[in-house]
C-alpha cells in the first residue's frame, strides 16, 4: 500500500473519503480501499460497513466486494 502521509491525506479532496465530513476511510486507490474494508469490518457499525462497501464498489468496479447476506 502506498504511504499516505498526513500532508498527503490533508491534500486529498473530500470525495476521496467514504465519510467526507469526518474525513474517515480514505479510498484514493485500490490498496486504501481494501484497507478501508478491512478496518470497517473490524470496528464499524453495520451501517458504516454497508456505506464503505458501497463506496468501494462504486469507485472501484474491478474489485469484488462481498455484500453482507440478509438475515433470515
Amino acid at each position: 500500500m502506498a504511504k499516505l502521509t498526513t500532508d498527503k491525506r490533508d491534500a486529498l479532496p473530500a470525495s476521496s473519503f467514504v465519510f467526507p465530513a469526518d474525513r474517515r476511510y480514505p479510498i484514493p486507490d485500490q490498496s486504501h480501499a481494501q484497507n478501508a474494508l478491512a478496518r470497517v469490518s473490524q470496528n464499524g457499525t453495520d451501517a458504516e460497513k454497508a456505506k464503505v462497501r458501497s463506496a468501494v464498489a462504486s469507485k472501484f468496479k474491478s474489485m469484488t466486494v462481498k455484500r453482507k447476506a440478509a438475515k433470515q
